[in-house]
């Protein structure tokens, strides 16, 4: 694929302002777009991934310098599909106004909860999966009946090219339409009053977009990351838990928001999984170097900031493990690597990892592992590896984070029918499936009064007896 290394030059706030306007007037003639339309949609987007998927997976591996194929298949355009395919099948039952209670005291009347979409919707989409980033949202704000402006990752110009030529080729502008890019366009994208708005990337930046979507008061969903914990408890398999933890912090070379950050284990335990995570890590690539399914880190900046990382903590004291010592390196293939003796003055153990470095932390007794967590900021996401039905519900009821896999790593993030959002520092609202649904639809209460209205025996003037009888009956 001949795509240009570098995205078109600036688009404008003028620019901006001008589609905004034209979805905005778009959505004024067409607020609530039918079931059948929004499903056409929906299907269009599907079929279009499908026929384009070469194309996007050929994309995705040019701006990595190596991204697995596989991987772009799994983590990339199966979810986008699947969640496809969940919201076309559900879409009638999601648009379906909802009945609800009225108070006897204000019979007779009914009363109904209405979805109608919000409007303009903004999705600011990251590079890590810069395909799946920007179709789930997507999936979600077109199933409300959205119109959809998109900024595609100014890391990632290859892949947005190539998904802005696809969705100009399916949605005419005004209801789908594509903004590239570098940093300022994204600050002034951020500006702009949309109806909602969707990040996806860093706390730090996350801080600036809800600053910028302050002054129009837009209300704001912030995917954003930090660091998610892996617990594994006393008497789980090694082998078992080691491996799912290395698929989850391996996957992508580590470049996943919901990816283990550090893993807290038994400190009689401590050198049996170090051992048992190096054994799982060779299953799942016997060789780093040319090797097609081990993922590049996606840019050299990115790699130069995990050496930091790996520097800082060596000098600070920590054993460093590189689990493949023996292997040149080749490109920004970084191998994976432990972490063993690290302490909060390294910077592994303050900032999110975001690549295939691995912290062990030692914890005595249980409740000692979820203090260690709960002194912490609330991750995106936290990971139990225990079979004891006990030890699960004491980690689900005294810990916060976004989401919680048990015995396992990122599936989570796959179920169409659970709802993927941060806490704190690691976000705020929610989205995929009816959860994203009603992330992008206004929910509007309506109450509904015929012929009849009995309230007027409590209207003034007041004193009467009648009312004396209401407030006896009512408010006791």
């Amino acid at each position: 694929m001949n795509s240009p290394s570098a995205l078109p030059p600036v688009q404008s706030d003028l620019d901006l302002a001008a589609t905004f306007a034209a979805q905005r007037q778009a959505f004024a003639g067409n607020p609530l777009p039918p079931a059948a339309q929004r499903r056409q949609w929906l299907k269009s987007l599907r079929e279009a991934l499908l026929a384009e998927q070469a194309e996007l997976i050929e994309a995705i591996d040019q701006d990595f310098t190596g991204r697995s194929a596989d991987e772009t298949l799994l983590a990339e355009l199966l979810p986008s599909v699947q969640g496809l395919r969940h919201a076309e099948k559900h879409l009638q039952r999601w648009m379906r106004a909802s009945r609800r209670q009225v108070g006897l005291a204000f019979q007779p009347a009914s009363a109904q909860v209405r979805y109608q979409p919000l409007g303009v919707v903004g999705i600011i989409v990251p590079w890590n999966y810069p395909l799946f980033l920007a179709i789930g949202p997507l999936t979600c704000a077109l199933a409300a009946g959205n119109r959809v402006m998109l900024k595609l990752s100014e890391a990632t110009p290859a892949t947005s090219l190539a998904v802005q030529r696809m969705l100009e080729r399916i949605f005419p502008s005004d209801l789908v339409s594509v903004v590239l890019g570098e940093v300022e366009v994204g600050q002034a994208f951020a500006r702009l009053p949309f109806d909602h708005l969707l990040f996806t990337g860093a706390t730090s930046v996350g801080r600036q977009v809800m600053m910028a979507a302050a002054h129009n008061l837009t209300p704001v969903t912030l995917e954003l990351g930090g660091k998610s914990p892996a617990i594994v408890s006393a008497d789980v398999p090694l082998d078992s838990a080691a491996e799912r933890i290395a698929f989850g912090k391996t996957l992508n070379a580590g470049q996943t928001c919901v990816a283990p950050d550090y893993v807290l284990v038994p400190r009689e335990r401590l050198e049996a999984f170090r051992d048992a995570y190096q054994r799982a890590v060779h299953r799942l690539y016997p060789r780093i170097a040319d090797n097609p399914d081990y993922t590049a880190i996606i840019n050299p900046r990115q790699l130069q900031r995990l050496q930091q990382l790996l520097d800082d903590a060596r000098a600070k004291g920590a054993q460093v493990l590189d689990l493949y010592p023996d292997e040149p390196r080749q490109g920004r293939h970084l191998p994976p690597h432990l972490l063993l003796g690290v302490n909060d003055s390294m910077q592994v153990m303050q900032d999110e990892i975001f690549g295939p470095l691995l912290p062990l932390v030692p914890y005595d007794g249980l409740d000692q592992a979820l203090a260690y967590i709960n002194q912490r900021p609330r991750p995106l996401a936290l990971y139990y590896f225990g079979y004891d039905r006990a030890g699960q519900e004491q980690v689900l009821r005294h810990t916060h984070s976004g989401g919680v896999c048990l015995n396992d790593t990122l599936l989570h993030v796959a179920q169409d029918d659970l709802p993927f959002g941060g806490i704190g520092p690691s976000g705020m609202g929610h989205y995929h499936g009816h959860d994203g649904f009603l992330t992008f639809s206004k929910a509007k209460a309506v109450l509904a009064k015929q012929r009849f209205n009995a309230a007027r025996l409590i209207y003034p003037p007041y004193g009467k007896a009648l009312q004396r009888l209401v407030f006896k009956l009512f408010i006791r």
